[in-house]
Parts: structure tokens; C-alpha cells; sequence
């Protein structure tokens, strides 16, 4: 699979000639209009075997071989090209695939008002084979021990189109926000849990939920013990029952940072007693703070290096978000929130303003700036297919258990043709 960035001038005509490939067979990969103007800087998915690489001053076959972890014999072979000799600047040299490493994956389907959008069920039957997991969210936990349930029924459908299991995410969602109040009557209610555990395994025997995950967020920094205590409980249970147990985590880059999201939550415990932990690495940029990349790979990578230091590598997913932001300027603190944004969208964005798209390479993220009609200027921060392939690239070094997205129903079509490229998809 190649990534081509779009430079001034290129139609997708030139840019399959140059790759062997058709005008169809891109726009269907880039689920794009092929009649439409491309954008400069929009990066394509070319979905070819296998990808060429162009020589740039300085390289070797050693040193390309190395980069992509391919023999320089093999290269030369496989090129046809004397492996003495000096590469030629520009030459094309066809690189052969890698073997793909096995993960697992994740993907969190959110309901509105208790319902799933058809955008979002439709997603998970187009994605479930390449799911080993569907999160529908969420089961909200009462102060009772009781749960607020969801009719998950069409997103189990969907699931088991493509053998998908299901995962169950209770949460201390309150009202519509996380609440530390609720978490705190609950965790330090022995007969509350009890009930609670009770209620989630009724519900895990209707729907066949397979793992149970608990998304416990802005806790009281005192309810840290109390939550630790309250998974041993679950984990107990759970496992009596023949079921997981998962967590998710905020984004931590050391055991002693504090703050509302992140002191209850116990690296350490988390990766003892649950069978994986989905990390929250992402909404660094977020809707009501400063434009910035979404997940920006330099602190991704610092919290998946501690989480490391803490949890078994194979117990860790990495959180990938499947969106991006578009902020209207100038920014101003507790004033309107940035607009989210699919990835494909973002690209809408750019042609109907005739944006140029920039690429922070520090972040490993792609970026634009527009006028709107009005005359205010808005900053776009998202995904694209080089921002992705850098996450993966991560996670293999890092050796993790697998990704986890949030959220499903958001168009992102380079995502799943890269996953499928790289990884095999475990199921359960």
C-alpha cells in the first residue's frame, strides 16, 4: 500500500500512471469523487501490493533495505539493479510487502438519546472484520447498583457480520458528563457493587457481551483505593463468569501526576488485575482548548513509554481518535467550541476554500487554515493516511496488544485500508 501527497498540478490521472494502477481503483480506496479537484497536500492511499519508494540524495540500498526491513540483496534482486552501484536520484524502486503483525482492535459505537444513528451501525457492518471487539456506549452505572442500559441489539447484528465480539462499556456518565459524585457513591458501596456487578452480568447473558470494560473517569483522587478495590472485586466476578475485564485509562506520563482525569486512575493496578486497558491517548487538541493536533505522536509516545513501565506491553491498547477539529480564530478560552470533524470532511473543507494542506512533522499530523464566508478564519487539525501509519508504526515498535478508536461513524476510509495492510486482526 502506498501514501502519495498530492504536490501542485497532479490529477489522479498522473498520480496512476505513475503508480500502475487506475483513476477508479484510487478514488475507491480514497472514497473520493474522481471528478473533483484533488487537494494540495491531501495525502491518497494508492492500494497497490506492496510500494515504491523514489531515491533521495544520500540513500543506499543498505540504507533503504534497512528502513523498510528488507534485505539490500533482495532489493537489488527484486529491482533488477546492480546492488554496487549508486542509486540514481528519483529512481523507482519497488519495495515488497512486510508480513503483518497480529493485534487486536477495538471500536467504541456511541448511541444518542439511547439510539445508534444508521451512520454508526453501518459502520460497524462495514467494519466489523476488522474489529476484534464493538464498544456500544455506553451502560451508565446508578448510585443504586442499577443500570442505565441501551438496546444494543442492531450494533450485535452488525458485529456478528463480521465476527466481532462484543464489549461492555459502563461508565459513571451522569446527565451526560462523567461525575465524580456518582463514582464516589459506588465505589464506596460494598452492597451498591454488588448490585451493580450483579446487573452487568444480566446484561452481558442477554446481548453475549464478551468483555466487560469499565470507563470510570474524573474521579475523586481519594476514590484511587476505592476504585482499585472495586476492580479486584469485578475482576473476581467476571472471570467466575468466563468474561474479561478491561479499563480505560487517561493518558498519564508518570505515577505521580494528578489532576481530576488522571490521579484515581492506577497504572499498576489497572494492568494486574484486568485483562487489557484501552490508554486515552488523544484530545491533546480538544474542542474547548487551543488548536493543536488531535494525538500528536511525541506525547502519544510518551505515555505508551510509561504505561509500559507499569502494564505488560500486551495488555495495553492504544486510544486512536477517528476525527479532528476545526476552530474558528482567533482562539479565545471559554468561547465557542471547535466544530469535530471527520477526516473526509476535513478534505471537503479544504477543496471548497482552496486550502493548501501542511503537514506538522513533528506532530505527525496534517493541518489547514481557510476563510469562511464570513470572513473569520479557521485552523483544521485531523487525520490523514501519513498521521495513521505514523500511530502504527508506534504501536509496532512499542509491541502493543492493538488500537482502539474512538468513535465508529466517522468517514476515515484511509484507517481501515492501512490496518487491513499491516495488521491481522485477532477475534475472540
Amino acid at each position: 500500500m502506498q501514501i502519495h501527497v498530492v504536490q501542485s498540478g497532479q490529477s489522479l490521472y498522473g498520480i496512476a500512471k505513475i503508480y500502475g494502477t487506475t483513476v477508479a481503483d484510487i478514488a475507491e480506496a480514497n472514497q473520493i469523487d474522481p471528478t473533483k479537484t484533488l487537494v494540495i497536500g491531501q495525502a491518497l492511499v494508492i492500494p497497490i501490493t506492496g510500494r515504491y519508494y523514489f531515491v533521495q540524495p544520500g540513500d543506499s540500498l543498505y540504507k533503504i533495505g534497512r528502513r523498510f526491513g528488507v534485505p539490500y540483496l533482495t532489493l537489488a534482486q527484486i529491482n533488477a539493479f546492480n546492488p554496487e552501484a549508486t542509486l540514481p536520484v528519483g529512481l523507482r524502486l519497488y519495495i515488497p510487502p512486510m508480513p503483518k503483525t497480529a493485534i487486536e482492535s477495538n471500536a467504541y459505537a456511541e448511541a444518542y438519546n439511547g439510539r445508534f444513528a444508521d451512520r454508526v451501525i453501518a459502520s460497524v457492518d462495514e467494519h466489523a472484520l476488522q474489529l476484534t471487539y464493538v464498544a456500544p456506549f455506553s451502560f451508565e452505572a446508578q448510585a443504586d447498583g442499577s443500570l442505565k442500559t441501551i438496546d444494543v441489539s442492531p450494533i450485535r447484528t452488525a458485529a456478528a457480520s463480521g465476527g466481532s465480539a462484543l464489549m461492555m462499556a459502563v461508565t459513571n456518565l451522569e446527565n451526560g458528563a462523567f461525575s465524580d459524585s456518582l463514582g464516589a457513591r459506588i465505589l464506596n458501596n460494598s452492597d451498591v457493587q454488588d448490585r451493580l456487578l450483579s446487573n452487568i452480568l444480566l446484561e452481558a447473558q442477554r446481548y453475549g457481551f464478551r468483555d466487560i470494560h469499565f470507563d470510570f473517569e474524573y474521579l475523586r483522587p481519594e476514590d484511587r483505593e476505592p476504585y482499585n478495590a472495586f476492580l479486584r472485586k469485578a475482576s473476581k466476578r467476571l472471570h467466575g463468569a468466563g468474561l474479561l475485564m478491561s479499563t480505560a485509562l487517561a493518558p498519564k506520563t508518570s505515577a505521580a501526576q494528578s489532576g481530576r482525569w488522571y490521579t484515581a486512575h492506577d497504572y499498576r493496578v489497572h494492568g494486574e488485575v484486568a485483562d487489557f486497558v484501552v490508554i486515552m491517548t488523544y484530545e491533546w487538541g480538544y474542542s474547548a482548548g487551543p488548536p493543536m493536533a488531535v494525538s500528536p505522536i511525541g506525547p502519544v509516545r510518551q505515555v505508551l513509554e510509561y504505561a509500559k513501565t507499569e502494564i505488560p506491553a500486551t495488555k495495553i491498547m492504544m486510544g486512536q481518535n477517528l476525527y479532528g477539529y476545526d476552530w474558528t480564530l482567533p482562539f479565545i478560552r471559554g468561547g465557542a467550541y471547535a466544530r469535530a470533524i471527520s477526516p473526509q470532511t476535513a478534505i471537503d473543507l479544504a477543496r471548497q476554500y482552496h486550502a493548501r494542506i501542511e503537514y506538522d512533522s513533528n506532530a505527525q499530523a496534517p493541518f489547514f487554515y481557510y476563510w469562511d464566508a464570513s470572513s473569520k478564519q479557521h485552523v483544521v487539525w485531523f487525520e490523514d493516511a501519513r498521521s495513521i501509519n505514523a500511530k502504527f508504526d508506534l504501536l509496532k515498535e512499542l509491541d502493543l496488544r492493538g488500537i482502539s478508536y474512538w468513535k465508529l461513524g466517522l468517514d476515515f476510509p484511509q484507517n481501515w485500508l492501512l490496518l487491513g495492510d499491516r495488521f491481522r486482526i485477532g477475534k475472540k
